[in-house]
């Protein structure tokens, strides 16, 4: 992660609380190392437990730790706040008003009956359907 991508996410990290007086510890792992850990993890499409210990942090300290913080909204304001914080900048509303919604065609197969079968037109392809249950 570089030194610009990290000022922009630290920002974003829930307050630690124990630096209010409020009880608990101080965090023992830098929150920098935790997202870069998180980040390989999400990168690679690790499992947590596959963490290599070059990190220096348990799989279960950094799962707990993630686990934490996205309950106190952090993976939501990763998504959100840098978005709004761009539209905001173009002029725009910080909300965006519409979304596109894109599917792909699973091709069906021969022995895939007629009745749960569709033409794409869109892509030439005879796919298959999931009706809605």
């Amino acid at each position: 992660m570089t030194d610009a991508e990290w000022r922009c996410l630290a920002l974003l990290l829930p307050w630690p609380t124990w630096l209010d007086g409020n009880g608990g510890h101080p965090e023992e792992y830098c929150r920098r190392l935790v997202i870069d850990a998180v980040c390989f993890v999400a990168d690679n499409g690790n499992k947590w437990r596959n963490l290599p210990a070059d990190y220096g942090i348990s799989w279960k300290t950094l799962h707990s730790t993630f686990t934490r913080w996205a309950k106190e909204g952090f993976t939501i304001a990763v998504h959100n706040d840098p978005r709004a914080e761009v539209r905001r900048a173009e002029g725009r509303d910080a909300e965006p008003t519409a979304a596109v919604i894109d599917s792909q065609p699973v091709r069906a197969a021969e022995t895939v009956g007629t009745d749960s079968r569709e033409w794409d037109a869109g892509k030439k392809v005879v796919c298959y359907c999931v009706s809605p249950v």
